[in-house]
């Protein structure tokens, strides 16, 4: 995939299929550490070890649509040649959590992509499940800076009756999602 956010959603489409309610999107980009974080966790159905093993092996998929599943597989090595690491940890019954260290500076680093209009996607494709957001970035000498987007406190804001897909919400994420990253990443901060 030509960036990682892309990788992100193949991340969260299985863990909608494994029937997760909630899944928890953390990217954290620290300058002076030269690290990306990305972290996705679910609370789906999770896997056995058997099964965990065979999530990193480009040939096997549970799925009937293609002979082959990349996205785990491809997350992973897209991590390791930055020189980075990842983790899968998973237990039958109480969801998955997969976390890929990116080193910034290798030459093999892909863009980090649109992650805010991914994660607007996710929440509008998927209204009825609850995602959690956090973003956060450090840079070389600075402090640490984070926003989060919950939907279950979104939920409680707008009460049961307007969805997460309505037109005015969708826009409203896509705006918190924009102002949020830009005022995350803007090195001007006094």
């Amino acid at each position: 995939m030509r960036e990682l956010s892309l990788n992100v959603m193949d991340i969260a489409q299985n863990s909608i299929s494994a029937g997760a309610s909630l899944i928890e999107i953390e990217v954290a980009e620290d300058i002076g550490e030269d690290v990306l974080k990305i972290r996705v966790t679910d609370n789906g159905c999770g896997m056995t070890p058997e099964q965990v093993q065979h999530v990193i092996d480009p040939f096997y998929t549970t799925r009937t649509t293609r002979s082959v599943g990349l996205g785990v597989p491809l997350f992973k090595m897209e991590a390791e040649m930055t020189g980075g690491s990842f983790e899968i940890s998973s237990e039958k019954g109480k969801g998955t959590s997969l976390c890929a260290l990116f080193k910034l500076s290798s030459v093999d680093m892909i863009p980090l992509g649109d992650i805010g209009g991914t994660v607007q996607l996710l929440i509008t494709c998927n209204p009825k499940l609850d995602f959690l957001f956090t973003r956060s970035y450090r840079g070389a000498g600075e402090d640490r800076r984070e926003f989060t987007l919950d939907t279950r406190e979104l939920r409680q804001v707008l009460g049961e009756d307007v969805p997460l897909d309505a037109p005015d919400v969708v826009l409203w994420i896509r705006d918190y999602l924009a102002e949020q990253t830009e005022e995350l990443l803007n090195t001007n901060h006094d």
